[in-house]
């Protein structure tokens, strides 16, 4: 009987092409926006993720202020003293970079650039996790004596020497002149679209004498070891951070400590929630497209009627037509789902690329949308198909 049902279902639906058409549009626009919508959601995630990742692993950091204020004037700043005291005295940690930035302009031969030259020390590559793609890193000489020698990010190199390579060339950096000894591996814009290829790095004790001129400290980048329990690590940090800035048991503390496991986790939980939000107003589409379904059967059910009364007086029992009606109901709506999921995959496809986020697809992504699209077919085509079953087969031969 369902396999005959089927066939009919093909005949009716045939008959009238463009109708059928016009029906499955609700159903295959929501089944592709739902799909998009969580591949975009997901990919965007997967893009945080990595962009975090890349700051380095197990990274924490310590500033001057606290959220609520931001950084304040009133916040004593951190000098490098700091830094040693955290790698000295706290467990755990494996490495420990002051950081210092200032904004500045970069000049070589006739080629002039706006960015920002950032001092540390040897510690900053592996605790943000640069890998330097040409040259060398600092000496201990030249960490220790504050060298004039700096390695060039990957917009920095770009943008003052084009394709020609730096090493050993001296770049003129605000009044300082300073020998570039390295060029930094480029990591791209992050998320945020900020441009992390776009700095100059030199030895902290250079930019502290010959730029900034004085020894305080803007961040402290801390990477903790593999299997270490950053929480520990934070409690730990934050008891030694207010014994040394002086700070009384019960005083509101005047700096702030960040765990990037924690920032990811906050950004994992937004960004899903914003997947779900998104997933549901598309899923509206589907609603609308099933209100579509159930409007097309109730007007195949008033041009069917004679023939419906046909088969009631013939044998034809009310389930047979109840489900008749509901396998054209599912059919159109299964089809539908089955176009949007093509639509969905290519749109996804093409946004994520143009968009620069990764492609994330599983089955499920694929399989939630098409059951939801078959059980819209039923849930509206119940009320068309129910009332073909109820009808009265002598009411029906009259029906005109």
């Amino acid at each position: 009987m369902i396999w005959n049902a089927i066939r009919e279902t093909s005949r009716q639906l045939s008959r009238n092409p463009m109708r059928s058409a016009l029906t499955m549009l609700g159903i295959l626009i929501g089944v592709a926006a739902v799909i998009a919508m969580i591949a975009l959601g997901r990919g965007a995630a997967a893009r945080v993720g990595k962009d975090l990742s890349g700051l380095g692993q197990n990274l924490l950091f310590v500033v001057p202020g606290t959220p609520a204020h931001g950084p304040s004037a009133t916040a004593p700043p951190f000098d490098d003293s700091d830094a040693r005291a955290i790698q000295r005295e706290v467990a755990g940690v494996a490495g420990v970079a002051p950081s210092v930035g200032r904004p500045t302009v970069a000049v070589y031969g006739g080629a002039t650039w706006r960015t920002t030259v950032t001092g540390s020390t040897a510690a900053f590559l592996s605790v943000m996790a640069w890998r330097v793609a040409n040259g060398r890193v600092f000496t201990e000489a030249e960490l220790r004596t504050g060298a004039p020698v700096c390695l060039l990010g990957a917009t920095a190199h770009r943008e003052l020497f084009g394709t020609l390579d730096p090493i050993g060339a001296t770049i003129r950096i605000g009044n300082v002149s300073m020998r570039v000894v390295g060029v930094l591996a480029a990591k791209g814009t992050s998320t945020f679209g900020q441009d992390q290829d776009d700095f100059i790095l030199v030895p902290l004790a250079t930019h502290q004498r010959r730029i900034s001129g004085t020894h305080e400290v803007d961040l402290l980048f801390i990477s903790a070891r593999d299997g270490a329990d950053t929480t520990q690590i934070r409690t730990e940090l934050d008891a030694l951070m207010r014994k040394r800035r002086h700070l009384h048991p019960g005083e509101a503390a005047n700096f702030t400590v960040r765990d990037m496991k924690e920032i990811s986790s906050m950004i994992g939980s937004i960004t899903g929630v914003l997947t779900q939000l998104l997933a549901a107003i598309a899923a509206v589409s589907l609603l609308v497209g099933g209100i579509g379904i159930m409007n097309i059967m109730l007007v195949a059910v008033s041009e069917r009627t004679r023939e419906i009364g046909i088969r009631l007086a013939v044998g034809a029992r009310g389930r047979d037509v109840l489900a008749q009606f509901l396998i054209e109901a599912v059919v159109l709506s299964a089809v539908g789902g089955v176009i949007g999921i093509g639509l969905g995959l290519g749109g996804s496809y093409l946004i994520t690329r143009k968009l620069g986020v990764p492609l994330e697809l599983d089955l499920l992504l694929v399989a939630l949308p098409f059951g939801f699209s078959a059980l819209v077919g039923v849930i509206f085509g119940f009320a068309p198909a129910r009332k073909a079953a109820r009808l009265n087969p002598i009411d029906a031969l009259r029906h005109e």
